[in-house]
């Protein structure tokens, strides 16, 4: 099977959740192969999830360095994320009749392999009670999770299920700044924040990446062929990021 490699793309939070969604509509239609990708975000961005109803006020009104903090919208569920200085990857895939759990379950494991190469071992979460009333998803755990040995939580993941297919994307924690995620969530920063400190010195991001893509390429049994957004796909997903707006 050949499945789509978007090459890795920095941009507003509003512009990548309009890429996951504009391929998620498309593979519905059934006019997009399953489709990986990689991506950054340009600047610090808050994703609230697709039925969280409530969050501070003080979001709306966030900065950091002297930029505001943007404030999307994901169609996926869970709870708040940060994202600065992590690394996001987004999966869009044929859906089957098994259950949620189980899908994430096996979409996770080309995660669990590619950070096995890279010396961390990863195992699914366990939820908490109380979980739920938890604004921050970097604070809780839940059995489509990812964490590592000690319980910090490594990898958060959401998904979107329609009649043909799953969107499924979730952020890996790097570098994100601890004080800024107390600014954000009035708690203290998960271990697993720094872990890209803990990772051999010559580990980048482009090395991570390259890991997984190999990971998922050997588990999903797959080929890739890599190919960026063109003209008339760049003006869809504007023209739907005008609409995402919270």
């Amino acid at each position: 099977m050949k499945w789509r490699l978007i090459p890795p793309i920095e941009a507003s939070g509003m512009i990548q959740m309009a890429i996951d969604n504009w391929l998620f509509i498309q593979h519905e239609k059934g006019q997009h192969p399953p489709t990986l990708r990689f991506y950054t975000w340009s600047s610090p961005t808050i994703s609230i999830g697709r039925l969280q109803k409530q969050w501070p006020l003080s979001w709306c009104n966030l900065t950091w360095e002297k930029r505001p903090i943007e404030l999307v919208r994901r169609s996926t569920g869970g709870r708040a994320v940060l994202h600065q200085g992590d690394l996001t990857y987004g999966i869009i895939t044929p859906i089957n009749n098994r259950k949620t759990i189980d899908i994430y379950q096996q979409i996770c494991q080309f995660l669990i392999k590619g950070w096995s190469a890279l010396g961390i071992e990863l195992d699914y979460g366990i939820a908490k009670r109380g979980h739920i009333h938890n604004p921050s998803c970097f604070n809780t755990v839940t059995v489509s999770d990812l964490i590592t040995s000690d319980g910090s939580k490594l990898i958060g993941s959401a998904q979107l299920r329609g009649k043909q297919s799953v969107l499924q994307h979730g952020s890996m924690v790097l570098s994100t700044d601890k004080t800024l995620f107390k600014t954000v969530f009035n708690q203290a920063a998960p271990w697993s924040i720094g872990l890209l400190e803990q990772l051999p010195k010559n580990c980048c991001l482009e090395t991570i990446i390259n890991i997984l893509i190999e990971t998922a390429k050997q588990y999903f049994n797959i080929n890739f062929i890599s190919q960026p957004l063109s003209s008339k796909e760049w003006q869809d997903v504007i023209q739907l990021s005008s609409h995402l707006k919270l």
